[in-house]
């Protein structure tokens, strides 16, 4: 097991009918910045639950926040945390609302001219703007880690960036929500965590022998649980654990000590830049062709996975490890998510030396969790993915 440090600040409040301890968590005056969506929060109640509970409150709204938040588009709001001397932040809404906000709560503070430059420089958020969310769709475990991703429509790029500044204060998570999501983000959170987990398991031993428990335990549970809340949302004990397993899917728990990969979110969020596919499915579409392409590398951590989540025991580890990956791509298709990038984009012939052209001008030229994936390689990936 490798050296690592250990620190989730974020406070979690989970179960129904939270919403209503809100007001606890903000400090008292705060002067409250409410970012949110395309407006499902007030058609399912949960807007008016959120009002209700900031009552003594000054609160000013930004809504409007569209799937993969994009940069020029956030910039007014943070025109308005200036204008308006805004002291804290509540997201409410699931990831991409959550990764606004912590880019708005990284941005209030940065004395540069071109706030673009903390993804496109890689800067580190020391300190931001305080912030709390309201977990409404359970997918990228934002609600739980220091990370964000944001678009950029103008150089059709979308860049990751983070620091221990960016953690939320507290988020609140109500199992409840998710019977008024549609079965498209349902499928896309399932999709989601269960790759998140992936990219931090999937690599080889490294005898940390809990993590792995964790880690497929989450794989195991989502297995378990998703048909149940695609089925029936309001099905209360499947979407707890749903939700549950999204946050533990990513909130660093499962990634200490251990290498970790994510080279195909790397490569995912060039497929969304370029064509707005939905981000998990982009993970999706690339999954099966990685581990397809490092499968020396990778075969013995795979064979496990087959072994242990989908319990294929039967074989050699490279048969086990084949069908480990045949069964993921079923896992994904019986959610109603498509795995080729040819069942998205009808022109796709030139994805794959687009993508390799941008890593090689980011100098990104080592990916995974040897650091020896090179743009020939996601070159290979992608067009394997068609």
């Amino acid at each position: 097991m490798q050296n690592f440090e250990f620190k989730n600040p974020t406070k979690i409040i989970f179960g129904k009918g939270q919403i209503s301890k809100l007001a606890g968590e903000i400090p008292e005056g705060a002067k409250v910045l409410m970012t949110y969506g395309g407006g499902s929060i007030k058609k399912n109640g949960i807007y008016e639950s959120v009002l209700e509970a900031l009552k003594g409150f000054e609160v000013v709204e930004f809504g409007g926040i569209p799937a993969n938040p994009e940069y020029h588009g956030l910039l007014p709001a943070l025109e308005l945390i200036k204008k308006e001397s805004i002291t804290f932040m509540l997201a409410v809404g699931g990831g991409s609302v959550i990764d606004a906000t912590k880019f708005l709560s990284s941005a209030a503070l940065y004395d540069g001219k071109e706030p673009w430059d903390i993804l496109a420089n890689k800067i580190r958020t020391e300190k931001g703007l305080p912030f709390g969310t309201v977990l409404t769709i359970p997918a990228t475990g934002s609600e739980s880690n220091s990370g964000s991703v944001i678009s950029n429509k103008e150089t059709k790029e979308k860049l990751g960036m983070g620091g221990p500044g960016l953690f939320p204060q507290f988020s609140i998570l109500d199992p409840s929500v998710i019977k008024s999501l549609p079965e498209r983000q349902i499928a896309n959170g399932i999709t989601d965590a269960f790759t998140h987990v992936l990219e931090q398991y999937m690599t080889y031993p490294a005898g940390a022998y809990l993590q792995d428990r964790f880690a497929e335990g989450i794989l195991q549970t989502l297995i378990e649980v998703g048909p149940r809340v695609m089925n029936d949302p309001s099905d209360y004990e499947a979407a707890a654990n749903f939700m549950w397993c999204c946050t533990m899917a990513l909130n660093g728990l499962i990634q200490k000590g251990v290498p970790t990969d994510w080279a195909i979110h790397a490569m995912g969020h060039e497929l969304t830049a370029l064509y707005g596919i939905d981000h998990a499915r982009t993970l999706a579409i690339l999954a099966s062709s990685h581990y397809q392409y490092g499968f020396e590398k990778k075969k013995e951590k795979i064979a496990q996975y087959a072994e242990r989540v989908w319990g294929i025991t039967e074989g050699t580890i490279e048969e086990k490890a084949t069908a480990g990956i045949s069964k993921t791509d079923e896992f994904f298709q019986s959610l109603g998510i498509d795995t080729k990038l040819s069942a998205y984009v009808s022109d796709y012939e030139n994805t794959a030396k687009e993508i390799a052209r941008r890593f090689t001008e980011r100098g990104w030229l080592g990916l995974g969790e040897h650091k020896d994936l090179n743009p020939e390689d996601v070159e290979k990936i992608v067009e394997m993915a068609y």
